[in-house]
């Protein structure tokens, strides 16, 4: 057995005497401390206790995701005598109901498409029940105290990352305002470009961009190009999608910033920062395996483009060039100071408001005698270069469903792991056919349930792996939701965007190929970097 393929010993759950002290006198002890160590490695799930250089779940998206620092409880401390004891819930009727419910929950997420009714809303309330039930469990035993720091832990973890992805949202609705996608799409459609050209052109810029932005803005950016060059070509338009979802997962493989699962495996301390590059050719080979054999069969000719051309409105060049700098501030917040990489994107957010201000201050007004004069924007809508910057109304624009959806995805997750059913997964799992075997499932059970809760499991989990197989895990995760339409955001997104010529189906034709992408991917990453399975989680 190679070293590479060694049964993962999960972390385990040890049993101690349960508390003798009552919560005020812990905090009566502790006084405004965190009474934490009672409730650290040998009650939670194994979690690792990356405390202070950075919890990144996330924050990671994409989306990212998705992480969380703080509600500014104070330093962690020991808590003197007192040690707590986690209850077994697996076998309870408790159990089964947190189980029962988490899985309805999940299908009426599968079926939004079909029930308009946004994911988040069951998830938020199936995770404020779970929750509710443990508390019921614990009460009279002495131990609430142990349910609240439990689920203090995963609202911090979430509470980072969602910050990280709030500021990254504003940034890409304030490129959208500045006309920055819908420039890039206007040129993109005035080249006259043959269907096969437009074919690897959206698919490589759908590649090179998901990294940057997130894969989900990506893929409907490309869409757009592809709907409006050859809408009358249901088939071009079919198999243009599909490559713009592989691509887009593929290049949000390698970059922290282009999923959310990415993000949250950086913001865990797993992986550093440059290290995510290492998937770079593996990435590459998984949308480059499928689009070959896809070539052959894109249509022959050149579209018939129409419509006006669009220009990048005022101040549009410097947000982009903010939003860089908002990402090399959080990079070396994380990177060289040792603090969390939310902090250093609300750094960010600081510059586009900064900057808002000054475009607006120096907006030019309409003429008075213009005739539209007095005229209210909301009412009688004002074009975009009329209108002046307004930084919130980008912020209330983020994708709330979506951030809304990961808090409840965080919490129900957190709330069976305190239960048990992490542990025993990961004894299931990387205990018994072994951390290769084990990633590579998680990535093809990505593609019938989104890859956010998967990936926030596995890291809840906390399997002792070396650095090598989190690579491997964050690139399946990544990309194994191309293998299904359902799989991804951006399949997702497409399908509504597109709807009747990019379907399921018509995904589904291509999915061997694309697994085949898939199989490459991971051989060449065991390949290239086969020296990465020798070094720890979380080193340089």
């Amino acid at each position: 057995m190679t070293s590479a393929d060694r049964p993962v010993r999960p972390a385990r759950t040890t049993r101690s005497a349960p508390a003798q002290e009552s919560r005020a006198e812990i905090w009566s002890n502790a006084k405004y401390t965190l009474y934490w160590e009672s409730v650290s490695r040998a009650d939670l799930p194994p979690i690792r206790m990356a405390a202070t250089r950075t919890s990144r779940s996330m924050t990671s998206l994409h989306l990212l995701s998705l992480g969380a620092c703080c509600l500014l409880l104070p330093a962690s401390v020991r808590a003197s005598t007192a040690t707590a004891e986690r209850l077994d819930l697996t076998g309870q009727s408790i159990g089964y109901t947190a189980l029962a419910l988490f899985g309805l929950a999940y299908l009426l997420v599968m079926a939004e498409e079909f029930t308009n009714l946004r994911k988040s809303k069951p998830v938020i309330l199936t995770a404020g029940i779970i929750w509710g039930l443990v508390a019921w469990e614990y009460r009279g035993t002495g131990m609430s105290h142990v349910v609240e720091a439990a689920f203090r832990h995963n609202l911090l973890e979430f509470a980072e990352l969602f910050l990280f992805l709030l500021v990254a949202m504003t940034y890409v609705n304030a490129m959208d305002e500045r006309q920055v996608f819908e420039t890039l799409r206007s040129w993109l459609v005035h080249r006259h470009c043959s269907y096969r050209l437009l074919f690897w052109i959206t698919g490589c810029l759908a590649f090179w961009l998901s990294p940057i932005i997130d894969n989900l803005t990506t893929a409907l950016v490309m869409c757009a190009v592809v709907l409006a060059v050859g809408k009358h070509n249901q088939r071009f338009v079919g198999l243009a999608c599909i490559n713009i979802v592989v691509a887009a997962n593929a290049g949000g493989a390698f970059s922290p910033f282009g999923d959310i699962t990415t993000l949250m495996v950086w913001q865990k301390g797993l992986i550093p920062f440059s290290k995510f590059f290492l998937l770079f050719i593996p990435s590459l080979v998984n949308f480059l395996v499928p689009a070959v054999a896809m070539h052959f069969f894109v249509p022959r000719g050149v579209p018939h483009a129409g419509g006006k051309t669009t220009h990048l409105h005022r101040g549009a060049k410097m947000i982009i060039a903010l939003f860089a700098l908002t990402i090399t501030t959080a990079v070396c917040f994380h990177n060289f100071l040792h603090l969390p990489p939310m902090l250093g994107m609300m750094t960010g957010l600081a510059y586009l408001q900064l900057y808002g201000y000054y475009l607006k201050v120096t907006h030019r007004p309409l003429e008075r005698n213009s005739g539209r004069y007095g005229v209210v924007g909301d009412i009688l809508p004002i074009s975009g270069r009329e209108r002046p910057f307004d930084v919130f109304a980008r912020l209330a624009r983020a994708e709330w469903d979506t951030l809304l959806f990961f808090y409840g995805v965080v919490m129900c997750v957190g709330g069976l792991g305190f239960i048990g059913y992490l542990a025993m997964t990961s004894e299931a799992l990387y205990g018994t056919i072994g951390a290769t075997g084990a990633n590579i499932l998680v990535g093809i059970l990505s593609a019938v349930i989104d890859n956010i809760p998967v990936m926030f499991a596995v890291l809840s989990m906390n399997p002792d792996m070396p650095q090598g197989q989190w690579l491997l895990v964050t690139l399946t995760a990544g990309v194994g939701g191309s293998l299904l339409s359902i799989g991804s955001a951006a399949g997702v997104a497409l399908m509504g965007q597109a709807r009747g010529k990019y379907t399921f189906f018509t995904h589904l034709k291509w999915t061997p190929v694309i697994a085949l992408g898939y199989a490459a991917s991971v051989l060449v990453h065991m390949w290239v970097n086969a020296g990465s399975y020798a070094i720890p989680a979380g080193s340089p």
